[in-house]
């Protein structure tokens, strides 16, 4: 597989590199030649005349391509003109095939149905590259009804946008199809010695706190939090909802968690009640949040890949990049996020509307996320992680205030969510033992038997003898001690109760246990153990201290209000019989 990738300037130089690239084809062993356009400008007469040209200079080879909101050329932002990749598969058992159709929300499922059957009548397929028309509608049902292909398939690429981030307008156009305002093409790829590696990375990060969609339908997306899904943007980002909206929130997607991964998704436009258009489906009761952009974290990310990428060799690789990193980034900068893969193979593409990958099952729409898909033909070569080098850690201009925000905001997420973390511990946390509260014990004990309704499950009483005693005479401190002691044999990891078990502090010198357990004479040992280790252990002035304990089984479909009075009865019983032992209420 060799490439061969330009920019187009006029008709006069365009029909010499035609001519270069048709010699080529004729002097070399070469069994397809694929076209890969992409155009800033949105001009259907120019469009057409360049396929044109292509087609009476080359007439076996195969084109595709689609409008963008700029290009990507060796590794780099090439403006908002019109590239051309031409990609020569070298393997007489590399396949390639275009399918073009026109696409409306009403026809996704028809179009997914369609390819499937296609899909079905060509073995040898190991990968589709699709570029779609998106604007206005959700992308949703495609994604389904593209996710039920066999899953050994990879789905990759990115939807036609226009030079004016505006703008409503875009194309997609093939030799199998021609030019379309509305439509979709796929170029299957395949073959025996083919072989493709996908991913998609991001670099954003979550920020603030967690919203969650209290309303939504499909592409919809109405309330977050129970208020409106506008009022967000405009409380943390002061975003008016205006016809700006779309570019003042392209860089600050909602991150959350879907099909198994953590995916973007940025909303289209902001409607007068303050629901937002997303460009796909937003399911109710996911929790979300907004993220924003790290320009050390994308380029760490983004030269991970490359190492990666190195591992897999390809000889070409294509990057569906969100056109909100270019506006990120800025012209200048841009280049640097794709800078690595340049390094690793010939790299092309464009900045799209919405990016599409599939990870595992599912076909996923992304937003402000970079799709890779990387190509070979035949057996990877060695290569060293050494042709890789670091880009330089500066930034110009707008990307350096970015770039110090971020960092100002990274550092403060941090410091805000550990002291939300200490005041979530603390507020189930028994301040002197470290074990949960007396709240929060009752409650994990109430929610494992009246909610989940289990079996085999224990609850173990366990009472410090005299421990009024070891206060009136020694004071308070060395009570304190003993609590914290006797508190460090019932911690989980001690060696005694092991992980499963869940141990809070039930008041006073009182400590109760809730145990999953499948043999009762396992339960009886656990809490033998339990008092002996607490008989050992020996404190300054105190000496030794003993302790009783209360058994029973939680029985089936029993409150656990009952279930805490026996196991209190059972405590009772062994405090009732001389202390310093057992009492296991078996029934």
């Amino acid at each position: 597989m060799k490439q061969l990738q330009f920019e187009y300037t006029d008709d006069e130089r365009f029909e010499k590199e035609l001519r270069k690239i048709s010699q080529w084809q004729k002097s070399n062993l070469c069994s397809m030649v694929l076209f890969q356009i992409f155009t800033a400008v949105l001009d259907e007469g120019k469009i057409r005349r360049l396929c044109q040209k292509i087609e009476e200079a080359l007439p076996e080879a195969l084109y595709a391509g689609c409008s963008s909101f700029g290009n990507i050329l060796e590794g780099d932002f090439s403006g908002p003109g019109i590239t051309l990749t031409c990609t020569f598969f070298e393997y007489a058992t590399t396949r390639v095939a275009l399918l073009q159709y026109p696409l409306c929300a009403e026809t996704q499922a028809r179009v997914a149905e369609e390819l499937r059957r296609e899909v079905a009548e060509t073995p040898w397929v190991k990968g589709i590259e699709l570029l779609t028309t998106i604007r206005g509608m959700s992308m949703t049902t495609l994604c389904e009804g593209l996710s039920a292909l066999k899953e050994d398939i990879q789905i990759f690429g990115g939807g036609a946008f226009c030079g004016d981030i505006n703008g409503n307008d875009a194309c997609v156009f093939s030799k199998a199809g021609g030019y379309m305002e509305n439509g979709i093409v796929f170029v299957l790829l395949g073959g025996e010695d083919f072989h493709l590696e996908t991913n998609f990375l991001t670099g954003w990060k979550p920020l603030g706190s967690y919203l969650n969609v209290t309303a939504a339908d499909g592409c919809i997306l109405k309330e977050l939090n129970h208020r409106s899904a506008y009022e967000t943007y405009y409380k943390y980002l002061h975003i008016q909802n205006d016809k700006d909206f779309f570019v003042h929130t392209l860089e600050f997607p909602f991150f959350y968690h879907y099909h198994g991964i953590d995916i973007m998704r940025a909303p289209v436009s902001s409607n007068p009640d303050g629901s937002l258009v997303m460009t796909s489906d937003i399911a109710p009761n996911v929790m979300a949040r907004i993220a924003y952009g790290d320009p050390w974290t994308i380029l760490d990310e983004t030269m991970e890949e490359g190492r990666r990428l190195l591992k897999f060799s390809p000889e070409c690789i294509f990057v569906f990049s969100c056109a909100g990193r270019r506006t990120f980034w800025g012209d200048r900068e841009v280049g640097k996020e794709t800078a690595a893969y340049q390094m690793v193979a010939p790299t092309s593409g464009f900045y799209t509307m919405g990016e599409f990958l599939r990870t595992g099952k599912y076909l996923n729409q992304h937003n402000v996320t970079q799709v890779l898909a990387a190509m070979r033909e035949g057996e990877p070569r060695r290569r060293s992680e050494t042709e890789l080098i670091q880009p330089a850690r500066e930034f110009r201009g707008r990307v350096s205030i970015i770039n110090r925000m971020a960092t100002f905001v990274k550092t403060a997420t941090e410091e805000l969510e550990e002291a939300n973390r200490r005041l979530a511990a603390a507020a189930v946390t028994d301040g002197l033992t470290g074990l949960y509260n007396r709240t929060e014990i009752q409650r994990r004990v109430t929610e494992a038997i009246d909610e989940e309704k289990r079996e085999n499950l224990y609850l173990i009483m366990l009472d410090l003898d005299f421990f009024k005693r070891v206060n009136d005479v020694y004071g308070h401190k060395a009570g304190d001690d003993v609590l914290k002691g006797a508190s460090g044999v019932l911690k989980e990891g001690a060696g005694i109760l092991g992980e499963g078990a869940t141990v809070g502090r039930w008041g006073g010198e009182e400590f109760m246990v809730l145990l999953p357990a499948e043999d009762p004479a396992e339960v009886r040992r656990l809490a033998e153990r339990i008092r002996r280790a607490i008989s050992e252990l020996v404190f300054d002035r105190v000496g030794s201290v003993t302790a009783s304990l209360g058994v029973v089984k939680v029985r089936a479909g029993e409150e656990a209000d009952k279930a805490c009075i026996r196991v209190d009865e059972a405590l009772y019983d062994a405090k009732g019989s001389g202390r310093n032992r057992v009492v296991f209420h078996e029934s």
